[in-house]
């Protein structure tokens, strides 16, 4: 595989891109070796749409697109960003407080911890800011079938 790949896509912030979201990076993950079907793969899945959402929800329309960032390094490191134009970084809520959401950063955090990743948030240039994640890649070895004769 080669040193460095990448994959991006710009999407509306309307809650139909987080399915979109979700979608583009599984396949991209797949493309680049990782199945679809595996529980790396349903954590990341998870973790793209908590991202994706919280750029469509935390955002007040005042970002209209965000960006979703793929890349893998060296077949090592597995990075994920989603990057909105919207300047407010997102906050810890106490935890006795009681809503409904606000609680997508704490799964993603536990989640790449759990994973042996690290979560990144950043400014960007333009004053907005990404969430990214980065995970130790890892691709489960495909069994190999063999062939036993038995004896007569």
């Amino acid at each position: 595989m080669a040193d460095h790949l990448e994959a991006s896509v710009t999407l509306p912030s309307d809650p139909a891109s987080v399915s979109a979201a979700r979608a583009y990076v599984v396949g991209t993950l797949a493309e680049w070796g990782l199945p679809a079907d595996t529980e790396v793969s349903d954590t990341v899945r998870l973790i793209i749409s908590e991202l994706a959402t919280n750029a469509v929800q935390h955002t007040f329309g005042q970002s209209p697109t965000f960006t979703v960032d793929v890349a893998l390094d060296r077949d090592e490191h597995l990075r994920i960003g989603v990057t909105d134009s919207h300047p407010r970084f997102p906050r810890r809520l106490p935890a006795a407080v009681q809503q409904d959401n606000g609680r997508g950063l704490v799964i993603i955090r536990w989640l790449t911890a759990e994973c042996g990743g690290r979560l990144h948030i950043r400014p960007t240039r333009e004053g907005g800011k990404t969430i990214s994640i980065e995970l130790p890649w890892a691709v489960p070895v495909q069994p190999v079938t063999t062939v036993v004769q038995q004896e007569s």
